[in-house]
């Protein structure tokens, strides 16, 4: 989005509607996180460490590849790289692979990371973004108005009124129905410096943190928050493939302590 350079930032922030849509922002990240790493706590999903790492590297330089060829403008892939795109929804058919399981490849102090979605598995997983998405916005659109609404302020006020606008549809935002629709593959990433890897672990997949990074990676008991702390990257290909509506989610995770 367009920013007037002479816009003063302290402003911005205090603007109501720019702080309702950057929690807005902020829930719809952890709902998308919540839906790809529930799956051992919520659908029977296994972990799979031992996968190939130059074939996890394959798939990683395919993923890249992918994210160059399509504007920073619009997560849709363009026509050159459809047939690209497809063969990658399609390789747990072609590889033998499960779907929706985590796929790992392991090095110290790095994991890679591939999961599959296919069919039904897609409709468990927009269900799933949404119901996260919901609790999370309705939950903290109660406090909000519990901790301001009293204090009958017009800034207030126009936050309040500004989140209870906010109902979003994630499927609408991930393109769910013109991917159906026109045949499109779309691809959308997410990335952060450091994530805590425990939270990721144990709150999200309710797994330790062992059994998805290995022992060798592994914080100790008494971690630090730098021992927590990894770089992350998650890529999200959508679309259909022998027509049925595919996802396949591809994650890069680096320990940030530069021992590694």
């Amino acid at each position: 989005m367009y920013e007037d350079p002479e816009e003063n930032p302290s402003e911005r922030a205090n603007d109501p509607s720019v702080r309702a849509k950057e929690k807005a922002d902020e829930f719809r990240t952890i709902a998308e996180l919540a839906a790809v790493f529930e799956g051992v706590r919520k659908f029977e999903a296994e972990l799979k460490p031992g996968f190939d790492t130059a074939v996890m590297r394959d798939l990683q330089r395919a993923m890249a590849k992918l994210e160059k060829s399509k504007t920073p403008e619009s997560p849709v892939l363009p026509e050159p790289s459809l047939a690209d795109a497809a063969a990658l929804l399609n390789w747990p058919a072609e590889k033998n692979l499960t779907t929706n399981d985590y796929h790992i490849a392991r090095r110290p102090g790095e994991v890679m990371i591939a999961r599959w979605l296919a069919g039904q598995q897609v409709d468990q997983f927009y269900t799933r973004i949404q119901a996260h998405f919901d609790a999370a916005i309705n939950g903290f659109k109660e406090d909000e108005r519990q901790a301001l609404e009293w204090k009958q302020d017009d800034s207030a006020e126009k936050y309040l009124a500004a989140l209870d606008k906010i109902e979003d549809k994630l499927a609408d935002r991930y393109l769910r129905e013109p991917i159906k629709a026109f045949k499109l593959f779309v691809l959308s990433t997410q990335t952060a410096d450091e994530i805590n890897v425990q939270f990721l672990c144990e709150t999200m997949m309710g797994v330790p943190i062992s059994d998805l990074v290995g022992p060798q990676s592994a914080p100790p008991d008494d971690a630090s928050p730098s021992d927590l702390a990894w770089f992350f990257k998650l890529f999200s290909l959508r679309g259909v493939a022998g027509e049925e509506e595919r996802m396949c989610f591809f994650v890069f995770m680096q320990k940030s302590d530069e021992s590694f």
